[in-house]
């Protein structure tokens, strides 16, 4: 190992220079260069981790912050953990820590911030001692700042303690310094892989390489373009879609490294530890343009300089304040652009194999940086290791993952330990939406970097795999856990706020679940789940949307399907319930579920709208009691609240309805209308004659008069003296010179002949097709267009008069009722003829389109047995069908069959 920067008891393990200031690489040679894993440094001090997990410390202690009584330039050995494998050091001003195997977290030194995490605020620890606090949680890793910590638990949780003079702990405003660990909550679901602390600033990084930043910004070391502190952890943005792999902080800046070895710093730079050629701060991340075409594999802050290794070259870079030698270039100037630290350095024995001096050089294996201290890791060419690659995430230190090694290893440890604490800790990962979000992540090509408001960035069929494994019956008692962490735990503490879109992967995740399908789960997964996800704020809610919008049609039907069992479930079972606002609860969460899922389809039609369909509801519920409570509600009326303004009606919801039902809800509202229509008309016959005025009686009837040699012109003159209200009285008709009564029977001939008149061919308003049996509008209409208002109005009288009447209009009518654009699919379904010409025309893939086509730009239609020709757009006769022009010849042919349906717009 090799060392260079200042001690202030001079270089450890070489001599007692009182100077303290080494200038460029020496040997370090206290112990076996082999043996050493880390070394932490801190303001005065260092600590060294060997592979057999013992610590060493030395330089001053004045805090008790070596952990011994031995103060100097020799590091020695903590006696209080040599019963502990310590696998990870951390050091800051004047405290360190240390991490077992077994995940349990020791401090020691200066504890008057609460540093120490101990719940004491004594000046000074001298003896390491255990953080009981975290004592149920497996630590994975830690790093300290000038006067804080940070902690990152197995189960994605994420601790704070110490300083929090500048909102570094990252816990909110008011929140005054800490001397025990606290969750920070408003990074939770997230799955994170790395948590970094500089002198007054933190950071944490996720999975996907969302970075995020709080505590002091004084010079805009959190990379959020501007100034201002922040006690809450804030989303980098500008470093969203760099693939940001690895955060180093120094006292004031801040280093990232990226998956393709690029280099980011922002923060301070008054002594160039930016290495952006100036001695500016920068409040955004700005590539260090000096290692651009070099991929650097590992990176360091000190204080106030930064290290940058690039295995290529073999070389180290480094740059920034260089007054204590701690740059390593011989010099104690600053330097403001990456320079080559002096001595002799390689990445690999191959890249030294041809040279006859290769005996000279060090292999690196991992820099460390802090204070003004710099150690380098590294071997002799003929024991050399190869060197660490920080982009290489060791999934040992990040938030847990769940799949088949885990599930493994899980269950191996329940059938030989089935005991409390590690069924707690199976628990503990399974009910982390974090580790779940982590688990199943796209990582072709690194699409999971890519993760935003539109892209999830996991894979489903990984999801799906997981779980159908764990189906198998070798497995039940991990599924049995799996059940009771989503039912306790996962489910009911999902947030209405996640605080980045990493953390909303649960919301795909858990419907793949296969228990969600099983009935006898609705009521504690499937419907608990669809709450939440109701609860979710507008912008996350929207998200989900989005990702709802990406998956593939199977899984949404699956989603669809999941929920109309729910609402079928809870409609079969409503009287078991004995507290009915449980039931309106729980339905009204699936029908809203739904209906969210439906308007989702609406825009991206994932499955047709007749999936929504529930056939069961029409032998579950009187729908017409149904639609009168809707109906009451709708009106506002709540003279008895218990029943309408608290009930549920499936009638809110008319997407759930099949033919069946919703010919049941329209006859249902039409009775409702007429007897609306008609007791306002009796209220005002009564009001008539005590003010005696009977002429001004009005009938409960819709009545009209016709003549059959003139019934079209009557019914325009009847209907026309009518007002809106009056056509939704119960209708009769009678016929000029015949006495019959009409009990129906003359209602439903006069509908008969009425458009079987309309449509006679002589007035030229439909077109009949032959090859499909269907009416079109015509293209030449002899007749007003109030004959089409005629012809609605005659529909609405026959629905709401429950007769049927026998109109053969294709499905590009209704479309274009419901603002839906008609396409080359209904022209096919009214002219199959003209469609599949229109279809060849456009598959056709030869480029010999005019000569085996012999088309322009006009059509022609037959009218009254003489054929016109309609030019599609103008002197279209002049302009002939290619390859380059043929959809647009498309477009217009649909296009002109689309105007003739503007006249079903004058039907209102």
């Amino acid at each position: 190992m090799l060392c260079w920067g200042y001690w202030s008891l001079g270089q450890p393990g070489i001599s007692t220079n009182l100077q303290g200031i080494v200038a460029e690489p020496q040997v370090y040679g206290f112990i076996s260069d082999r043996s050493v894993k880390e070394v932490a440094c801190g303001g005065n001090h260092s600590v060294f981790l060997l592979e057999d997990g013992e610590v060493y410390t030395c330089g001053l202690n004045t805090k008790g912050q070596l952990g011994h009584e031995r103060e100097g330039n020799k590091p020695e050995q903590i006696g209080a953990l040599a019963d502990q494998h310590i696998v990870h050091v951390a050091c800051g001003e004047s405290h360190s820590l240390a991490l077992s195997d077994r995940g349990q977290l020791f401090s020691w030194g200066a504890g008057s911030d609460g540093q120490l995490g101990l719940m004491t605020t004594e000046d000074s620890v001298t003896v390491p001692r255990l953080i009981q606090k975290l004592n149920q949680q497996t630590i994975l890793q830690v790093s300290c700042g000038n006067w804080h910590c940070l902690a990152l638990a197995a189960d994605g949780q994420f601790f704070t303690w110490g300083k929090n003079s500048h909102g570094q702990l990252g816990l909110g405003k008011e929140f005054p310094s800490q001397a025990s660990p606290q969750r920070v909550r408003s990074l939770e679901g997230i799955p994170l892989a790395q948590v970094a602390a500089g002198g007054a600033h933190s950071f944490a990084l996720s999975l996907s390489g969302a970075v995020f930043g709080w505590g002091m910004n004084n010079a805009g070391q959190l990379g959020l373009s501007d100034e201002e502190d922040r006690e809450s952890p804030c989303h980098v943005k500008l470093l969203r879609m760099q693939k940001v792999v690895y955060i180093s902080c120094g006292e004031e800046h801040t280093a990232v490294l990226t998956k393709s070895g690029g280099v980011f710093t922002f923060g301070a730079g008054s002594c160039g530890q930016l290495g952006h050629d100036s001695m500016n701060d920068e409040v955004n991340p700005r590539r260090v343009l000096e290692l651009m075409g070099s991929e650097v594999t590992q990176i360091a802050c000190g204080r106030q300089h930064t290290l940058a290794f690039v295995p290529s070259s073999g070389l180290i870079y480094a740059f920034g304040c260089g007054a204590r030698g701690q740059l390593g270039t011989g010099h104690t100037c600053n330097v403001k652009c990456p320079s080559p630290v002096k001595g002799y350095w390689a990445a690999h024995s191959g890249q030294l194999s041809a040279r006859a001096d290769r005996f000279k050089y060090h292999i690196v294996k991992q820099i460390f940086s802090g204070g003004d201290q710099t150690f380098v890791l590294c071997s002799k060419y003929e024991n050399s290791s190869p060197a660490v690659d920080f982009r290489t995430v060791n999934q040992a230190h990040y938030t847990s993952l769940i799949n088949d090694e885990t599930i493994a290893v899980w269950r191996q440890k329940l059938s030989e330990h089935n005991n409390a604490n590690t069924i707690n800790g199976v628990i503990q990962i399974l009910s982390s939406a974090a580790c779940w979000n982590g688990s199943f992540l796209e990582k072709k090509i690194d699409e999971h970097f890519k993760t935003s408001p539109k892209i999830p960035g996991i894979d489903l069929n990984s999801t799906r795999v997981l779980f159908e494994k764990l189906m198998n019956s070798q497995h039940s008692v991990i599924l049995e856990q799996i059940l009771n962490s989503f039912e306790s735990c996962l489910i009911p503490q999902l947030s209405s706020s996640p605080p980045d879109v990493e953390a909303m992967r649960i919301y795909l995740i858990l419907p793949e679940f296969p228990l969600l399908q099983d009935s006898k789960y609705y009521i504690t997964l499937t419907i608990p789940l669809a709450m939440a996800i109701l609860r979710l704020d507008t912008n996350p809610s929207k998200v989900l949307d989005n990702w709802w919008s990406q998956v593939c049609p199977k899984y949404f039907m699956k989603l669809v399907n999941l929920y109309k069992g729910a609402v079928v479930y809870l409609l079969r079972g409503r009287k078991t319930f004995l507290i009915p606002v449980l039931f309106n609860n729980y339905i009204t969460a699936a029908l809203k579920l739904l209906e969210k899922l439906y308007k989702v389809n609406l825009k991206v039609k994932h499955v047709e709208y007749d999936t929504f369909y529930i056939p069961e509801i029409s032998g579950l519920v009187d729908i017409q009691e149904d639609y009168l409570m809707w109906f009451l509600h709708q009106a506002g009326m709540k003279t008895r609240p218990s029943i309408i303004q608290d009930a549920v009606t499936l009638c809110s919801y008319p997407f759930i309805f099949d033919a069946q039902a919703k010919t049941k809800m329209l006859q249902t509202d039409a009775e409702l209308q007429m007897q609306v229509a008609v007791n306002g008309a009796n209220l005002q016959n009564v009001f008539m004659l005590l003010t005696l005025e009977p002429l001004l009686a009005r009938s409960p009837f819709l009545v009209l008069h016709v003549r059959r040699n003139n019934l079209v012109g009557d019914a325009l003159r009847e209907l026309s003296i009518h007002s809106d209200i009056d056509l939704k009285k119960p209708l009769k008709v009678i016929f000029d010179g015949e006495e019959a009564v009409d009990a129906g029977g003359v209602t439903k001939e006069f509908f008969l002949l009425l458009l079987k008149e309309l449509l006679n061919p002589i007035y030229g308003m439909f077109t009949y097709y032959q090859d499909s049996h269907l009416l079109w509008f015509s293209d030449t209409c002899f007749v007003e267009h109030n004959w089409f208002h005629l012809i609605g109005i005659t529909c609405g009288l026959a629905i709401y008069n429950s007769t049927v009447v026998d109109l053969h209009f294709p499905l590009a009518l209704y479309k274009k009722l419901l603002n839906v654009q008609p396409g080359l699919e209904d022209l096919k379904e009214l002219s199959p003829t003209e469609g599949r010409s229109l279809q060849e025309l456009l598959d056709y893939p030869g480029e010999d389109i005019e000569e085996t086509f012999c088309l322009n730009f006009t059509i022609c239609r037959e009218s009254y047995g003489v054929i016109e020709q309609k030019k599609l757009i103008p002197e279209g006769d002049k302009v002939t069908v290619g390859r380059d022009n043929r959809m647009i010849y498309h477009l217009c042919v649909i296009s002109l069959e689309e105007k003739k349906i503007q006249f079903c717009l004058l039907l209102y």
